[in-house]
């Protein structure tokens, strides 16, 4: 039987994904990043508990639980490096592979390396929770006008010039003017930045999908519930997602609070 290390962090992905994978046949060792993971879903695997930057005893573990594959998933946020205890080997992985001041995706790119210079076969969570992928088409609530879609395009290729810079993976349009972009600060913090920079008329709208060549194992973006409510709250109409490349947690409530706000969720096509 195949063993999947999930490298758990905080949210409602990672224990569908775990169960998801269970569920599909695999062995789940869950290895969670204390802060972040939340203790009540870990405890019904086998687990340990490491620390943001203990590199060397997390590589450690998932060769101790037999590990033959690694998942990356929840959120950790990116801590600036001075913040975090790195261990001998993150020091060591970050020199030798001059990840010091790395954008996020070259950064993940290098740790995906160095985990499968450790023999581990990574893997995304859409390999193990297919379902989770946003399906193309509308989600949940109103369908979009035509001002809306035309703030839909526009988003689209904010987007993709935001990839190219490895930047973020959101903006927010309104009427045609860009109100904001996502870098590191992530997109609930960008949607309460927005809130303030609306315009009179119709409200805006979130449009969020994959950098070009990003590194889609362990980065995918995501929407959830407290997303829906966030754009609400800042005034937004809508969201839309990049259809087949984004990860909708929490699918059902997410629905429900679309249709409470009256604000639509859809799928749009690849952005590339």
């Amino acid at each position: 039987m195949t063993t999947v290390g999930i490298l758990a962090g905080g949210g409602s992905l990672p224990p569908v994904v775990a169960e998801a994978a269970r569920q599909g046949g695999r062995e789940v060792v869950v290895i969670a990043f204390e802060g972040h993971a939340e203790p009540g879903w870990v405890a019904g695997y086998r687990h340990d508990w490491v620390r943001l930057g203990a590199v060397g005893r997390t590589l450690a573990l998932l060769h101790r639980h037999g590990c033959d594959e690694v998942c990356m998933i929840g959120k950790v946020g990116r801590p600036s490096l001075a913040a975090v205890a790195l261990d001998r080997r993150a020091l060591a992985m970050l020199a030798r592979l001059g990840a010091m001041d790395a954008g996020d995706d070259r950064l993940l790119r290098l740790i995906v390396a160095e985990l499968e210079r450790e023999g581990f076969r990574v893997v995304g969570a859409d390999v193990l929770a297919a379902s989770l992928l946003a399906p193309l088409g509308p989600l949940a609530g109103p369908a979009p006008d035509a001002a809306a879609l035309a703030d839909i395009a526009r988003g689209v290729a904010v987007a993709r010039a935001l990839g190219e810079a490895d930047v973020g993976q959101a903006v927010v349009v309104q009427a045609h003017l860009v109100l904001g972009v996502e870098a590191v600060e992530g997109t609930d913090a960008l949607l309460a930045r927005c809130h303030d920079l609306k315009r009179q008329g119709p409200g805006g709208v979130l449009v969020k999908g994959r950098k070009r060549g990003q590194e889609r194992r362990v980065d995918l973006p995501t929407i959830g519930p407290a997303t829906v409510d966030n754009a609400a709250a800042a005034g937004l109409r809508g969201i839309a997602v990049e259809a087949g490349h984004t990860l909708v947690a929490e699918a059902d409530q997410l629905a429900r609070r679309a249709e409470r706000h009256g604000l639509f969720v859809v799928g749009v096509e690849p952005f590339a």
